[in-house]
């Protein structure tokens, strides 16, 4: 079945550096079939200029999902959008939002919300050899700047350029001072502005991303006006929690949940075709420590996982031997729980 970019970006899992590679994009499709994935961001001169389109490689399973791309140059996001089409994903994505010392001295991420007619002509160039849709993720702004004169103009800017959809990280970046881990925290959330702007531009599909890590918060959202959740950290490190009954609480699928234990025994088939094409097993399990968070037996699962992932000759049949643990603690808690008969 082809889903709907645009009604898929109603629920999205943010691209995550280090975190949202194939392998996790493959576990979080398991969890859910209608959430918006996102990859990694990719920089448009490392495809066009450095050739590595191998950074391109996703399996069809993982739809829908989109390309996140990094750059400042026109020309070259438009080559890297090109390829990215051809790639077959179902979206172009452009970074406005990292906060990185490497993404700065590349002129690329949050700091070109200092440029918003840099972006404007990007995404134009970018709209100019796909009918992809391209949307941009950005923040509310950067540094000195005061977010609440800022971002309706960037928006307003960048929607000229045609882009119809956009994700808003409600937190400012401070680009002088914080490392990129402390501005995915100590910038306060502005939840207020980013609805501001829904009400301000009715016409674009705004979703709003930062700090959000329940489904419960996703839908208060959304009713509130918004057009979209982009939840990030929360849905890695407890993806069960986030995307299991998302299909049916925020797209109104009429299916059942689905459930971590499925996940898992599919993961193992997964594995199984990864390591016969050389890959390691820790390539596959450093994404599913989570999978069981909050549930009997998730320190087993981590630990398990954790420790012998990595051992020579590890395969899917450690996958098998924690989902036994998480099972068997289950079972423990669910006896505890049980009452005692009545004595006859």
């Amino acid at each position: 079945m082809k889903l709907n970019v645009n009604a898929s970006s109603r629920l999205s899992v943010a691209p995550m550096m280090d975190w949202t590679d194939r392998h996790c994009r493959h576990l979080h499709r398991l969890l859910s079939r209608h959430a918006l994935l996102y990859t990694e961001m990719v920089t448009a001169p490392a495809l066009v200029r450095g050739g590595a389109v191998h950074l391109l490689d996703h399996g069809a399973a993982e739809h829908p999902v989109a390309l996140q791309l990094g750059g400042s140059d026109p020309a070259e996001l438009a080559e890297a959008t090109r390829l990215g089409a051809e790639a077959g994903y179902r979206e172009i994505n452009l970074n406005v939002g990292c906060p990185s010392d490497r993404v700065q001295s590349g002129t690329f991420g949050a700091v070109l919300m200092k440029s918003p007619d840099l972006v404007a002509e990007c995404c134009a160039a970018m709209r100019a050899v796909t009918d992809l849709p391209v949307t941009v993720k950005c923040r509310i702004g950067v540094d000195d700047q005061d977010p609440h004169v800022v971002l309706p103009d960037f928006i307003e800017r960048v929607a000229a350029s045609g882009v119809t959809r956009m994700a808003i990280h409600a937190r400012m970046a401070w680009l002088q001072g914080l490392s990129p881990k402390e501005n995915r925290d100590i910038p306060p959330l502005d939840y207020p502005l980013v609805h501001r702007m829904k009400e301000a531009f009715p016409a674009l599909h705004l979703s709003v991303n930062g700090g959000i890590d329940s489904l419960d918060a996703a839908e208060a959202h959304l009713a509130a006006g918004m057009d979209g959740v982009m939840i990030g950290r929360a849905a890695y490190h407890a993806p069960a929690q986030i995307l299991c009954a998302a299909d049916r609480r925020i797209f109104g699928a009429d299916t059942p949940d689905s459930t971590p234990e499925d996940a898992a025994r599919a993961m193992m088939d997964y594995a199984e075709a990864h390591l016969a094409q050389g890959g390691r097993l820790g390539q596959i399990t450093r994404h599913m420590l989570g999978l069981f968070t909050g549930r009997p037996g998730a320190r087993a699962w981590r630990r398990m996982l954790s420790e012998g992932a990595h051992l020579p000759g590890a395969g899917p049949e450690l996958i098998a031997q924690a989902l036994a643990q998480v099972t068997e603690a289950q079972e423990a808690a669910n006896s505890d729980c049980t009452p005692a008969a009545n004595p006859v």
